[in-house]
């Protein structure tokens, strides 16, 4: 089973957009999500009729799990519960990766503003 991520097509929608109206601010672009994304790294595990994966950003930084399980033992499906599993994962982990870089721009630019440390108050 195939664990690799494809950009978001409403990703792909959404920067087009930007570049039509010509906004040049500094922001967080598709491309770098998608270089994020080639460095996780996911990890799963069964449980009963669950089934859960864990991406991790370089095989430490945990992102987000994915999970998918039925109600009865008779329709547990192994295949199927990584197939439902992975695609939450993996959309899981391209939203953390936008907020965190998102955070981290923003950071980036409040300190090009003021030092951090007057920021809170050192």
């Amino acid at each position: 089973m195939s664990t690799t991520s494809t950009p978001s097509s409403s990703d792909a929608s959404i920067e087009q957009e930007i570049q039509q109206k010509g906004l040049t601010a500094p922001r967080v672009t598709p491309d770098r999500i998608d270089l994020l994304m080639e460095r996780v790294q996911f990890t799963f595990n069964t449980l009963g009729t669950s089934t859960f994966y864990h991406a991790f950003l370089d095989a430490e930084f945990y992102l987000a799990t994915g999970h998918s399980a039925c109600v009865s033992k008779e329709n547990f499906d192994k295949e199927l519960g990584q197939k439902f599993a992975v695609d939450k994962a993996l959309s899981a982990a391209r939203d953390k990766l936008w907020e965190l870089e998102g955070y981290t721009l923003r950071q980036h630019l409040a300190e090009e503003l003021s030092p951090f440390d007057a920021v809170i108050g050192m």
